[in-house]
């Protein structure tokens, strides 16, 4: 059980109220955040220290104790970016005198390339679901939204009606940070939007709700659950590729790329604040010209 005074819960709390309030950072990260700085200060206890007792050599010391007992260096960057973040809210508020995380440097993280599918995939994936059900209607709208647009797969289970324009072709997505950004629909994704409300969204339920994915009581759907429907597609298509919640986004991406998409417009569409983010995409674009030049050139 982790072992955290009251009085540095409280400081944590007012962080990532700030946090919230403030940088409109999504409940993810909130819990994230949350999460480390409460580790750190079980370590902290062990060693009969508080939050804000914390200097540069106790810091280095806990980065130190994470690598022996084999965390990420993925999750150890995380930290520090919590770490900072508090530490430079904590001077602000007058709670601490020096930020002890002045001179720390997060550690260089190996950039991962997205796990995406075949376009030949995709088209099994989408026709999957059985959509002479409700269900299954629902289902295919919201892969073929995701897929259309690239959205997030929190951004698609909430998106709502006052965020979508039919006649316009758009989508409007608040996304992290609370930055705003249109992202066109297709003419395919958009028949099937029509379809589903007009025949699968009123014979889920009759209950009113501002959300236009729901589940058959007429709540919102949750993560989980589009994940599992994702699997179950998956598998019934016989796609063996590796899969994540965000699999479709990152398809999105990668095909706009391979037929030439520029990769500011991407970033526009990902949503993505830093163009480097973005760059990540290209490396699969360009592993994915090589083996078709391998594959298909006389001399490859």
């Amino acid at each position: 059980m982790t072992q955290v005074h009251p009085e540095d819960d409280e400081h944590i709390d007012a962080f990532v109220e700030h946090l919230w309030l403030h940088q409109g950072v999504s409940s993810n990260t909130q819990a994230s955040y949350r999460s480390d700085l409460r580790r750190y200060c079980d370590y902290l206890s062990g060693q009969k220290l508080r939050l804000l007792e914390t200097t540069a050599t106790h810091l280095q010391d806990y980065l130190l104790w994470r690598r022996a007992q084999g965390l990420s260096p993925r999750s150890t960057s995380r930290f520090l970016s919590a770490m900072k973040k508090f530490s430079q809210f904590a001077v602000k508020q007058g709670w601490l005198a020096v930020d002890p995380t002045a001179r720390l440097k997060r550690p260089k993280l190996p950039q991962s390339i997205p796990h995406s599918l075949s376009e030949q995939d995709v088209e099994a994936l989408l026709e999957a679901p059985d959509t002479d059900t409700e269900l299954g209607l629902r289902d295919r709208t919201m892969l073929e939204v995701i897929y259309a647009s690239g959205l997030r797969v929190t951004e698609l289970i909430r998106l709502q009606y006052d965020q979508v324009s039919v006649s316009q072709g758009l989508v409007r997505i608040v996304g992290k940070g609370d930055k705003e950004r249109l992202v066109p629909l297709g003419q395919e994704a958009l028949d099937w939007v029509q379809q589903y409300l007009k025949n699968g969204r009123p014979l889920l339920s009759s209950k009113q709700s501002p959300w236009i994915f729901i589940t058959q009581r007429g709540t919102l759907l949750t993560r989980q659950a589009f994940w599992y429907r994702i699997k179950h597609y998956a598998q019934q298509a016989g796609i063996r590729a590796h899969l994540s919640p965000h699999t479709l986004r990152h398809a999105f991406a990668t095909h706009l790329l391979n037929h030439g998409a520029d990769l500011r417009v991407l970033q526009m569409l990902l949503g993505h604040s830093d163009l480097s983010t973005t760059q990540i995409y290209t490396q699969v674009a360009r592993e994915r010209l090589q083996s078709l030049h391998t594959e298909h050139h006389p001399r490859g």
